[in-house]
């Protein structure tokens, strides 16, 4: 319930959301319900945030979208309903600008799914994440660390955490969806920084190159 606005509250006391990440013009993929664009002005720097939900197309290809068109992608529980996690991921990659940044969280298997596949929370989510399991119970489980190594040589990663506040025990024991509560996150947050490429940092290496001046002898 309202995932992105908890995890505004949270991310606002945190300086790298306000003067790093979220700057500029950006992407909230998923965002229909709940979307980031209602807390532009709340981050200061963050100038305009377009949401794209099934009315804006497959949020797996973002066709209408060229390469390389925004400061940042933010996407809040969206990735496990995607039919190809990597496929989604190369293209959420592709419409940042080399030096952007990708904010997502996804549902993790132990504090939200609680062991239990098909999802009895959400019977739309085709896959379960966690952080890092040798092996996982979970059928259809991605290793975060694992898909994050995949795209290494795209992205660099700023950070991966659990975010498990206010989840109590005794209330998964009672098989308690505790992200219905106003306050609980059972989430697993990445944020990724594209890496420019080589022909983006020609023009600076150009710019910055020493004239060498040959005499003649």
């Amino acid at each position: 319930m309202n995932e992105q606005s908890k995890a505004a509250v949270r991310r606002h006391s945190d300086g790298a959301f306000l003067n790093r990440y979220f700057v500029g013009r950006g992407i909230d993929i998923g965002g229909g319900p709940d979307p980031l664009g209602q807390y532009v002005g709340v981050f200061p720097l963050m100038q305009e945030v377009m949401t794209w939900d099934r009315e804006q197309g497959d949020a797996q290809y973002l066709e209408a979208l060229p390469d390389n068109c925004v400061d940042f992608i933010h996407s809040s529980h969206c990735l496990e309903h995607m039919v190809d996690v990597r496929v989604a991921l190369d293209n959420w990659i592709r419409v940042v600008k080399p030096g952007g940044f990708l904010i997502i969280t996804v549902p993790d298997e132990d504090y939200y799914e609680l062991g239990d596949w098909p999802s009895q929370r959400n019977s739309d989510h085709k896959w379960s994440f966690t952080i890092y399991k040798p092996q996982s119970t979970m059928p259809k489980s991605i290793n975060v660390l694992d898909l994050l190594r995949e795209v290494g040589d795209r992205v660099g990663v700023e950070r991966v955490c659990l975010q498990n506040n206010f989840f109590r025990k005794v209330l998964a024991q009672a098989n308690f969806d505790q992200t219905l509560t106003p306050v609980a996150e059972c989430a697993i947050e990445f944020v990724l920084q594209k890496r420019p490429t080589f022909s983006d940092e020609l023009p600076a290496l150009k710019a910055s190159a020493p004239e060498i001046q040959i005499l003649n002898q």
